[in-house]
């Protein structure tokens, strides 16, 4: 059966991004005139949004809270986990522990309603905070989740079927990360990939099919970030921060391309790589900092260097687990004080020199994602707070409490906000 998607070229972004089956189906029923309209409105697939940058291409947002809040359209009861909310199709995703296991849970976008629940694994616990850490990827029919001891499993998403599942721990001969394996799948072309920390496998890819192992790269700790596809240097290359390095790898074979190194303690690499400028932006918490990399092409070499690095207590970036977003010439994100320390400030910084701009003293510690020219910043506090997007200063354009404690982006589809906490699980209006 011929599945039913679309591409469409981003101008936000420079890349081409999926279009969901229903997204097309639409195009076909209704004409041209959807065409502009859903090219701002796609859905949020995986972890970080279509092109795991944490920005949306939805226009047309509230610019202000109304009195009392953004309206919350469901809110269901949920389970505990750090697992994001993935969006495509009808189906907002996500994974918890309840009921001593670990389930992947398909919820209706419109109403809330479980469609269907799958258990992949006993309960994941951890000092740190249990339940599952990774955001599932919804791909082509299929929704690839990974588990907090490591279990990569295949679910279709039509029924919620188990199609297969690896204990990649296991196959690679490892442990699992102190805090949990962390890493959101990432899906290029027949492989899924995903960090797994072992000795001789960093990142493994595996054939989507089967799970059967494909390839191997790196050498070392998975640390808690999540591979990504970037454009580096002229060519699609899959770049992760592991526990102790940045690595840029071939798609299709796991040929290392080049490495950088940047060990952070207890490999606390949570951060997800971005590109600013051409460059590589990498940043890590624990008091370590932030590097924009340049990396160069030559008769088939790599050479990585520095364009500029802010390391240590007196960085001017150090992402603790959240990854910023680049706005024109300007990062925005959150900046950690301290070796995981309680002060964190949100900050605006010159993305091509790393020049201070603005900072938000004592923010607190959140989550953020841009759309619409604003940052929608998810709260340990249960706060939605609403920021405007300028070097000129932090312009604060709403707060309101709608959750509990919650280390989870929101998820923006299609003029709605997705977010969770240990308890519940929220469908915002945002339009």
């Amino acid at each position: 059966m011929c599945r039913l998607s679309c591409i469409f070229h981003s101008p936000a972004t420079g890349r081409l991004t999926m279009l969901s089956r229903t997204a097309v189906r639409m195009m076909l029923l209704c004409g041209p005139m959807l065409i502009t309209s859903l090219a701002e409105a796609a859905d949020w697939p995986q972890f970080l949004g279509p092109n795991r940058n944490g920005t949306s291409n939805e226009a047309g947002l509230l610019d202000r809270f109304p009195e009392g809040g953004p309206e919350v359209v469901w809110r269901v009861p949920g389970g505990v986990g750090m697992s994001a909310v993935a969006v495509a199709d009808g189906l907002a995703i996500t994974s918890w522990n309840r009921q001593r296991k670990q389930w992947l849970v398909a919820l209706d976008v419109e109403t809330g309603d479980v469609r269907w629940q799958t258990p992949i694994a006993e309960s994941y616990g951890n000092a740190m905070g249990d339940g599952p850490r990774a955001t599932p990827t919804i791909h082509d029919g299929v929704i690839f989740v990974f588990t907090g001891e490591g279990v990569l499993c295949a679910v279709e998403q039509e029924s919620g079927r188990l199609e297969w599942n690896i204990d990649t721990v296991a196959a690679f001969g490892t442990r699992p990360a102190e805090y949990g394996m962390s890493s959101s799948p990432l899906v290029v072309g027949n492989h899924v990939i995903v960090h797994v920390g072992a000795p001789a496998a960093t990142i493994g890819a595996f054939d989507v099919k089967t799970g059967q192992p494909v390839w191997k790269a790196g050498q070392g700790p998975a640390g808690y970030s999540s591979p990504t596809l970037l454009d580096v240097a002229g060519r699609e290359q899959v770049v992760s921060v592991t526990g102790d390095q940045a690595i840029g790898l071939d798609p299709a074979t796991g040929e290392t391309l080049w490495t950088y190194p940047f060990k952070t303690n207890y490999a606390c690499n949570t951060a997800n790589p971005i590109v600013v400028d051409g460059g590589v932006f990498i940043s890590a918490g624990e008091n370590h900092g932030s590097v924009l990399l340049d990396i160069k092409e030559e008769s088939g070499r790599y050479a990585v260097s520095e364009r500029w690095s802010s390391l240590h207590s007196k960085s001017v970036m150090r992402n603790e687990w959240q990854t910023s977003v680049v706005v024109d010439d300007y990062l925005y994100g959150f900046d950690n004080v301290g070796a995981a320390g309680p002060v964190t400030h949100l900050s605006c910084i010159e993305a091509t020199t790393g020049k201070p701009v603005w900072q938000e003293a004592r923010f607190g510690k959140g989550n953020l994602v841009l759309a619409d020219g604003k940052l929608w910043i998810t709260t340990m506090k249960g706060e939605l707070v609403l920021v405007k997007v300028t070097p000129e200063g932090y312009q604060e354009l709403g707060r309101a409490r709608l959750f509990g404690e919650t280390r989870q982006t929101m998820s923006i589809a299609n003029g709605l906000g997705y977010t969770r906490d240990d308890r519940e699980v929220l469908c915002i209006k945002l339009k």
